[in-house]
């Protein structure tokens, strides 16, 4: 579905509408069918779930783990969250828009910020600039582990 959308992308950036062809997607009047609907809506949902790897590859699940005695230890390491990757990365609270809540998420602490490889305009901070994350109350910012006791 993802390359249908490419293609359509690529042709509506690239040429002039001059019609509909009347069939499938669009009737006789040139509205869209049901089928046209269905196949928008498997487009968004590709869109989405492609999103999600993204995000999880920016920002993959810390390890975490709980005890009464201890408390609650968050850490980051080059597998962690199922991803791995060439970077531990610090444990940060991320506020994913719409959320009401956050989770402990693994952030780069060097380099371009995600999705800006070439980027030579940056502060070196990988992603601990997002707005989306928040440091951990008693954590050193640097630190791969943290823990928070009860």
């Amino acid at each position: 579905m993802l390359a249908i959308r490419s293609w359509l992308s690529f042709y509506g950036d690239n040429y002039h509408p001059v019609g509909k062809l009347v069939g499938r997607f669009y009737d006789e009047n040139g509205a869209p069918t049901e089928a046209l609907r269905q196949a928008e809506a498997a487009i968004e949902e590709a869109m989405k779930f492609k999103q999600k790897v993204q995000r999880k590859q920016q920002f993959p699940p810390c390890n975490s783990e709980w005890s009464s005695a201890k408390g609650s230890r968050f850490w980051c390491s080059r597998q962690s969250g199922g991803v791995n990757r060439d970077w531990a990365g610090v444990p940060r609270k991320l506020y994913p828009p719409g959320s009401r809540g956050s989770h402990c998420v693994c952030v780069r602490t060097t380099g371009p910020p995600w999705g800006e490889p070439d980027s030579t305009e940056h502060s070196g901070r990988g992603d601990l600039d997002n707005p989306q994350l928040e440091e951990y109350d008693g954590c050193h910012p640097l630190a791969e582990q943290c823990v928070l006791k009860v």
